[in-house]
């Protein structure tokens, strides 16, 4: 029976409410128990002065593959979700071909499995082949193992096939993730429409194509009681429209990407294509009503946003150059850095929507301390001082608006399924 026992770390556990100095014993892939004593058989990791939490788990990652292979790939991909803290990621379908298909689950599954870095859980298409038009084959793909459904990026216009594609999950207790855009009101946007957009003369994002869409989303979440994720909101106004529904006991949850509460428009002025994403940086009263909607648990999640593309992608012109960053590596830093230490959140409330609150999203048995639980563990040294250099990213991409930031805090050990992975 192989004993890893962790020691002197600050154990954090929201799933359970615990946070104290204490031990953690894990036997064979498994959690056994807290306050343990070393009793000389065991292997040791000394996390004095660190954070020692559940695995983090990410509810939106692009890995990429099949077809974008040279953006990144799954192995690349999950060895980054490692390095930034995360033992499972929910793999978003942004794909192609997409995954629609039983075929295209197991695909991605076998990929990860021979990775062996962490725990990848796939998302498939709500549409076939992301088209808006025809549903996918709900069954067949949760029988192949997906935990959830989304079209990615590619904005759900059908209303009546959201409505049915709620209903339908219902059966199997899975969840839409849904990124809540209205493309006609966003087409041909570079970022967010305001007052910077018009100094810099680029194409705006207005606010309300997300609204819109949001409103909609959550009116048919009520109508059918279907589970809903409202994937990376940035508005104040969409927000705010979650936290009434929450009133109201809509099924809904809610999160935000980690850059959407750490930068703000006025970073386009330097005509950047890294500083180009979908949702795009908002204004600073968008950036305060995300901080504030995580800090009165409006917003669940955090996620990483992570969407890599390749370098000769990202250096065409601004209005041509595609949407996205890599941003696995850099999330819990600008966590803690953007929210902990200036105090916005605490340690056990900005780690719930890195832990326990995803897992539960998906439904699954993740993000928990608890004894019989998966022996995935992130320990976090949350004082380290680093400067963010995307050319020893584990990631195929370098695509990042934070190079060269200063940052605090990285995990320093991560533990997947018993064993020390990173």
């Amino acid at each position: 029976m192989s004993r890893l026992l962790i020691t002197r770390g600050r154990v954090v556990c929201p799933a359970q409410g615990i946070d104290r100095v204490t031990s953690l014993l894990i036997e064979d892939a498994r959690i056994a128990a807290l306050d343990v004593a070393p009793r000389g058989d065991e292997r040791i990791i000394d996390a004095e002065g660190m954070i020692v939490a559940p695995g983090l788990v990410d509810l939106h990652t692009q890995l990429r593959e099949p077809g974008c292979e040279e953006d990144e790939t799954i192995d690349t991909g999950t060895a980054a979700a490692l390095a930034g803290g995360y033992t499972s990621i929910a793999c978003l379908p942004e794909t192609d071909p997409p995954v629609d298909t039983p075929a295209a689950v197991e695909f991605v599954r076998q990929k990860a499995a021979r990775a062996r870095h962490c725990h990848v859980h796939v998302v498939a298409c709500i549409s076939k082949n992301r088209e808006g038009k025809e549903l996918a084959e709900i069954g067949s793909l949760v029988e192949a193992g997906a935990v959830a459904f989304s079209d990615a990026m590619q904005p759900l216009s059908n209303s009546d096939l959201l409505r049915r594609a709620l209903e339908y999950c219902l059966m199997f207790d899975a969840p839409i993730l849904s990124h809540p855009e209205t493309s006609e009101l966003s087409r041909d946007g570079v970022m967010h429409e305001g007052r910077m957009s018009m100094v810099l003369g680029l194409g705006g994002m207005p606010a309300a194509a997300e609204d819109v869409m949001t409103s909609r989303d959550i009116r048919l979440a009520e109508a059918t009681g279907g589970k809903l994720h409202l994937l990376n909101l940035s508005t104040w106004t969409s927000i705010d429209l979650v936290r009434r529904s929450k009133l109201r006991s809509v099924p809904i949850t809610a999160g935000v990407c980690a850059i959407n509460f750490a930068l703000t428009d006025e970073s386009l002025r330097a005509f950047d294509s890294a500083y180009k994403l979908n949702p795009p940086l908002r204004s600073a009263e968008h950036v305060e009503a995300c901080i504030a909607g995580l800090a009165d648990g409006t917003l669940d999640v955090i996620s990483s946003g992570h969407a890599p593309r390749a370098v000769e992608k990202k250096m065409q012109e601004l209005d041509r150059a595609p949407f996205g960053m890599v941003s696995l590596e850099t999330t819990l830093a600008l966590v803690i850095t953007k929210l902990i230490e200036p105090g916005r959140l605490d340690w056990p409330t900005a780690l719930a929507k890195l832990t326990i609150n995803p897992a539960r999203v998906l439904g699954i048995n993740k993000g928990t301390l608890r004894p019989g639980a998966d022996a995935d563990v992130t320990i976090i040294d949350p004082r380290v001082k680093w400067t963010v250099d995307p050319t020893r990213f584990q990631s195929k991409s370098v695509s990042t608006p934070l190079a060269g930031m200063e940052l605090t805090g990285r995990a320093a050990h991560v533990i997947v399924s018993g064993e020390l992975r990173y």
